[in-house]
C-alpha cells in the first residue's frame, strides 16, 4: 500500500500564501519562498500597527481637546482635571468630536469644568517676583 503524500493540502497551503501576497511587487508576489517571507513580514506590522492606531488616535484626540480648551482659557490638563472633579465621565474620543463639531458645547463644559475647579481660569497666573541678590 502506498503512503499518502498529502499534495493538495501543500498545495492549499503554497496557494493562500501567494494569495495573500497578491499587489506585492517582483517575484514576491509569486514565488513561494519570497511570498512567505514578505506575506509574514506584513503580518507583523499588522499586529503592531493595531496597536499604534489607538496611540495616535489618543493622541490626535489630546491635541483637538487642548486646542478647544485653550481658546477657552484653560490648559488639557486643567481641563480633564476639572470635568473628573465636576463628575463628568466623557471619553477623550467624544471630546475631541464636541470640541470641533459643537464649540457652544465644549465652552459650557469648559465652564463646568473651571466651576469645578473654583477658579477663575481666565485670568493668568501672575509669576512670583524673582529675587536678586
Amino acid at each position: 500500500m502506498s503512503r499518502a503524500q498529502g499534495k493538495v493540502a501543500s498545495r492549499a497551503r503554497r496557494k493562500k500564501v501567494v494569495a495573500r501576497a497578491k499587489g506585492y511587487q517582483g517575484r514576491s508576489k509569486n514565488n513561494f519562498r519570497l511570498a512567505k517571507q514578505r506575506t509574514e513580514r506584513a503580518m507583523q506590522y499588522q499586529y503592531r500597527d493595531r496597536r499604534n492606531r489607538k496611540r495616535n488616535f489618543r493622541a490626535l484626540w489630546i491635541q483637538r481637546i487642548n486646542a478647544g480648551a485653550r481658546l477657552n482659557g484653560l490648559t488639557y490638563s486643567q481641563f480633564m482635571n476639572g470635568l473628573s472633579k465636576a463628575g463628568i465621565e466623557l471619553d477623550r474620543k467624544v471630546l475631541s468630536d464636541i470640541a470641533i463639531h459643537e464649540p457652544e458645547s465644549f465652552k459650557s463644559l469648559v465652564e463646568q469644568a473651571q466651576a469645578a475647579l473654583g477658579q477663575d481660569a481666565k485670568a493668568p497666573k501672575e509669576a512670583a517676583p524673582a529675587e536678586t541678590a
